[in-house]
């Protein structure tokens, strides 16, 4: 499939200084695009789905608006056809993998296209309405272009980190996107309006100013609820981090030479972030349907006041500010129900989206088994039988994907209803990626060290 694509390293191995340098200026420039307003804008919808941004690494009225949705909806969409085997793709080859990273890429194409014709033709990013309907809908195509031309330097910014940095582009435009949200929601000094509070008489985005500014004007109620939700971001923090380096390790042997083995870890986040982000994007489009229903005249998801539901099925899905009301004294039985349905919401979501992600993404028992014998693996007392290896894993991957699908649901409504700097979800995505990011970097640069001192570092 000749389609455009980023040459490889001539090099067999790129050194751990150029692989952060490539790293560091495309982050620069996911940020610099950012800032690059889309021309011909009137109404931008979208502004109000901040969270639905964060989660696709985005930002609504800009060039780069479609953020990472195309690429993620393709490998999602290519992901589940191989798991299924509806499609299939022998990824064990090198033509394997060249035609299934030549049909995502077509795919990510189509996706971009696609949503770049949703959000303009369906009024989430639309020219301005004075225009008569000729220079109208002159103005929607030419908006429609400059997303997709967004979409695509995304794709290739994406394969220049696959290639020539850390990790993927993908999981760093999150992580990026969560960061620099955490980043101004604790230290901004503007206001919501985006002028400086200092001398006014309103608050300050950053929570850290809030903080000193309510207690420079004797506001202890203000001090505290700033407080909280910096400490709710960092117990969260380092919750993630703890739970994501807990796994199970399965003692295996090479069945042709005896005394050797390994140990094959399960990680007790088995499916990782996976079903907090299908569950996150399955509310976001539940809100975007109600907004669009009640618009319409038929409110059957609910009804909103400015930015925030206040009937229907919206209303009880959406996290309440448990913590806030707490500290306010305005804490009732009807916040207690939400704050519950919410929790279960997420959990039960998460659970079953894991468990449907497990079956069609080849992560089950059987395909488990299937990897351990192809490498010549094989557990020590059992015969060497795909069935016998089958029914010992299912004991551990049902079990865990289970309870890391609801430690998921749990840590990300945990955050929401402690009002956390930023989603939950967020701050899930973003310590996975990063902690990831960290191991990647700290294995390169130990690859790089002198052999004598990587084994000084190995022992320490």
């Amino acid at each position: 499939m000749n389609l455009p694509e980023v040459q490889s390293p001539l090099q067999k191995k790129l050194g751990f200084k150029e692989k952060l340098q490539w790293t560091f200026i495309i982050l620069v420039a996911f940020f610099l695009l950012g800032l690059i307003p889309l021309y011909g804008l009137g109404e931008n919808s979208l502004a109000q789905f901040e969270f639905l941004s964060i989660i696709l690494g985005a930002s609504f009225g800009s060039i780069i608006s479609l953020g990472i949705g195309p690429l993620v909806t393709s490998s999602i969409v290519l992901q589940l056809l191989n798991g299924s085997g509806l499609v299939k793709f022998d990824l064990n080859t090198t033509e394997g993998k060249k035609r299934f990273q030549g049909v995502q890429k077509l795919l990510s194409i189509f996706f971009i296209v696609f949503e770049a014709g949703i959000y303009v033709f369906m009024g989430g990013l639309a020219p301005s309405a004075l225009l008569d309907p000729s220079q109208f809908r002159t103005m929607e195509f030419i908006l429609v272009g400059q997303l997709i031309v967004g979409g695509v330097l995304i794709l290739f910014m994406d394969e220049i980190i696959s290639k020539w940095g850390f990790g993927s582009g993908i999981s760093l435009f999150i992580a990026a996107g969560v960061a620099s949200e955490i980043m101004i929601r604790a230290f901004s000094p503007l206001t919501s309006a985006g002028t400086f509070a200092f001398g006014t008489s309103q608050d300050a985005v950053g929570k850290v100013w809030v903080f000193i500014s309510s207690l420079a004007n004797q506001n202890p109620t203000g001090a505290i609820l700033a407080l909280s939700s910096i400490l709710a971001t960092i117990l969260i923090f380092f919750v993630v981090v703890y739970v994501q380096a807990m796994k199970v390790e399965i003692p295996l042997s090479f069945g042709r030479i005896r005394g050797h083995g390994i140990r094959w870890p399960l990680n007790f986040l088995y499916t990782s972030n996976i079903p907090v982000i299908l569950i996150a994007a399955l509310l976001a489009n539940v809100q975007l349907w109600a907004r669009l229903l009640e618009k319409w005249g038929h409110p059957l998801l609910g009804t909103y006041s400015g930015s925030s539901p206040i009937s229907g099925f919206v209303l009880w899905i959406t996290p309440q500010n448990l913590v806030q009301a707490v500290i306010t004294g305005s804490l009732t039985l009807s916040h207690i129900a939400q704050a519950l349905v919410y929790l279960l919401f997420m959990v039960v979501g998460a659970i079953i989206f894991g468990i449907f992600w497990v079956q069609t993404s080849g992560m089950d028992a059987s395909a488990q088994a299937r990897n351990m014998l192809n490498s010549g693996l094989q557990i020590p007392g059992f015969r060497r039988d795909q069935r016998v290896l089958e029914a010992i894993l299912n004991r551990y991957i049902f079990p865990l994907t289970v309870m890391g699908g609801a430690a998921v649901g749990i840590l990300a409504a945990s955050a929401d209803l402690m009002g956390a700097l930023t989603q939950g979800t967020g701050i899930l995505l973003a310590v996975m990626i990063i902690y990831k990011l960290y191991e990647d970097i700290a294995n390169h640069h130990m690859m790089d060290m002198h052999p004598a001192l990587a084994k000084i570092m190995t022992k320490s």
